[in-house]
């Protein structure tokens, strides 16, 4: 179909569309990928696109760089812009800025961070300076304002136009501190995340130009192609197929990238680095990048990780879906670990079973929210809770020995955060969390019990369905929360937005307990305000047991079972009673411990 149709189709539906899901207006991939559904009849779908040209020229002496970029911006949106922002992160790593003054302030401050920028010298911070900027050839006004460049645009960018920018910029690779940077703790030359000005994204919620306080980020989907000028001995990887390697002036050489579909650009360089590679069976190429200087048994580590690396990418492109690029790179560098376009950074000094976890993680993350490419920002608990969960599930798998539930340490760090009185609404934005400590078990604790729990909720069997499902609607998109939710419904066929809410929208609490039995009547008792059905073992006092499942009335349905289903539950009612069909001796609330009920001690008598 015409694009020009497709937009006057839909402009014509807008009014009545409030969903985030179908009808794409976008660029069609470039790469073997699933595909947004074409489909017009559920909502009106759409999302920018970017194609990205750069030439860089890196001085690794000075650690600095000069940048020409050629950016063709199209507007899928249904809106005429007057503006466009772009982020400029590594103005973050100088003293004053809203990342220094945000860790100096806080009650508990990253280790990594702590006073570290505010120490900085003039040859240590980080900066993107913006020399000249023009649209389709006219120069245009604009402003740095910290981490972002507001700019006014000479002409309004129409629905469906695209237009050019043009760009010439300088920029300085600060000392590493938080993720990017040079000369990181292990030694790593360059770690080069989020290194570029970058396009904020606009949607149908509008500009996403979030000042970079220490959180994660958002992404326009595009197509990049760099060439980079770097000292002849450095090694680099990162995002992207290598399309040529030719030689330069100066001591230098020329590195070609092309990366199709994505929304990041990353790269790290090092002369010292080992680059290993390993192919997943009918799957993409793994890269290794570490320093040939750790010593012998970290050395070992980095071997034995690549046979476990394939294994986890069959087990995600297995439980999730396909991965649809040609390589991915694991790679030694920045300050932990993590995700990036087809590519990880993590530290690479650490025992196996560390850097099989990290890998593990981080991998995952190419599926959570680089596939399925949630604004961090905003929901950053469906990217690092739906990772954790997947990723303690592979790592499960491969690794021994096996734990009997995964899920334990989330559940337990969750409730102690339930708890602990400092809990915020997962519908916090990622930088106002009061607590460092309160992001950490929201995102990444509360986010992977939201997935576990949902399986106790609508069935494991289900569960995985809606995962896949998930990936095959939202792959190449920016879902939101209702998306998961309503793919969930969809799999079950149960009504599922109690769950969102009362979960994910505020810090209600569930706590079911057993209140009584006396002879075949037991009573159950709801105290906290979060809804649930109930999985339920009573034991008889002739020794035989017997499960039985309570359905919730407000899911209008039950999970499957082979418990014996007993009458529905209202959410308003603050007990239940049944009568069981013998005398009773114990009953249990929950046997698996998959709800996250924040008094288990009440769940047996």
């Amino acid at each position: 179909m015409n694009r020009f149709f497709i937009f006057i189709f839909c402009i014509s539906i807008l009014t009545s569309c409030n969903s985030t899901k179908e009808v794409v207006v976008t660029q069609p991939p470039v790469i073997v990928a699933p595909q947004a559904s074409s489909t017009a009849s559920e909502s009106c779908y759409w999302q920018q696109h970017v194609d990205y040209k750069m030439d860089i020229d890196m001085d690794v002496n000075t650690y600095q760089y000069k940048g020409k970029q050629q950016l063709v911006y199209t507007n899928n949106s249904p809106e005429v812009l007057t503006r466009v922002y772009y982020h400029l992160y590594f103005n973050a790593f100088q003293p004053g800025s809203e990342m220094d003054v945000r860790s100096r302030t806080i009650a508990d401050p990253d280790s990594r961070v702590r006073d570290r920028i505010s120490k900085l010298k003039p040859n240590e911070i980080g900066y993107i300076k913006v020399n000249s900027l023009k649209q389709n050839g006219v120069d245009l006004k604009h402003e740095t304002v910290g981490t972002v460049l507001e700019v006014d645009l000479a002409k309004p960018i129409q629905p469906g136009e695209s237009v050019t920018f043009d760009m010439v910029f300088d920029g300085q690779v600060p000392v590493q501190i938080r993720r990017s940077g040079r000369n990181n703790k292990e030694g790593v030359a360059l770690s080069m995340t989020q290194w570029y000005p970058k396009l904020a994204e606009y949607d149908f919620e509008g500009w996403h130009a979030d000042p970079y306080i220490g959180r994660e980020f958002h992404g326009v989907w595009g197509n990049f192609d760099v060439k980079l000028t770097i000292d002849k001995n450095y090694v680099v990887g990162g995002t992207g197929y290598l399309q040529s390697e030719t030689k330069a002036t100066y001591n230098k050489k020329i590195l070609h990238f092309v990366a199709p579909n994505v929304h990041d650009f990353t790269w790290a360089a090092d002369p010292d680095y080992i680059h290993d590679t390993m192919q997943v069976p009918n799957g993409p190429i793994l890269n290794f990048y570490y320093k040939k200087t750790l010593e012998k048994d970290k050395l070992e580590n980095w071997k034995k990780l690549q046979p476990k690396t394939v294994e986890l990418m069959k087990y995600f492109s297995e439980h999730i879906g396909t991965y649809p690029y040609k390589q991915y790179s694991v790679i030694q560098g920045g300050d932990g670990g993590m995700e990036y376009a087809m590519c990880t950074l993590i530290t690479g000094n650490r025992s196996f079973g560390s850097l099989v976890g990290v890998t593990a993680h981080e991998l995952a993350h190419n599926w959570f929210q680089f596939l399925l490419a949630t604004n961090e920002a905003k929901h950053e608990w469906m990217d690092e809770g739906f990772t954790s969960y997947i990723s303690d599930l592979a790592v499960n798998e491969i690794m021994s020995p096996k734990k009997e539930n995964p899920f334990t340490p989330a559940y337990n760090d969750y409730l102690s955060l339930a708890k602990s009185g400092f809990e915020q609404p997962l519908t916090t934005h990622a930088d106002r969390y009061k607590y460092n400590a309160a992001y950490s078990d929201s995102a990444y604790n509360k986010g992977e019990v939201f997935l576990a729990q949902l399986g106790y909720v609508i069935g494991e069997e289900n569960l995985k369905k809606t995962i896949k499902k998930y990936f095959v609607d939202f792959a190449f998109k920016h879902p939101k929360p209702l998306d998961i939710i309503r793919t969930a419904e969809k799999v079950s066929g149960l009504e599922l937005d109690w769950y969102l809410i009362d979960f994910a929208q505020t810090t209600n609490t569930i706590d079911y307990a057993v209140k009584l039995f006396a002879n075949k009547t037991i009573t159950l008792e709801r105290i906290g305000l979060m809804p649930m059905p109930i999985d339920l073992k009573v034991t008889y006092t002739d020794g035989s047991s017997e499960d039985f499942y309570i359905p919730l009335q407000m899911m209008r349905g039950e999970k499957p079972t082979s418990a014996t289903i007993i009458k529905d539950w209202a959410w308003a009612y603050p007990t239940y009673t049944f009568e069981a069909s013998k005398p009773v001796k114990s009953v249990e609330i929950d046997p698996s411990g998959l709800m996250a009920d924040i008094e288990r001690e009440n769940n047996k008598k």
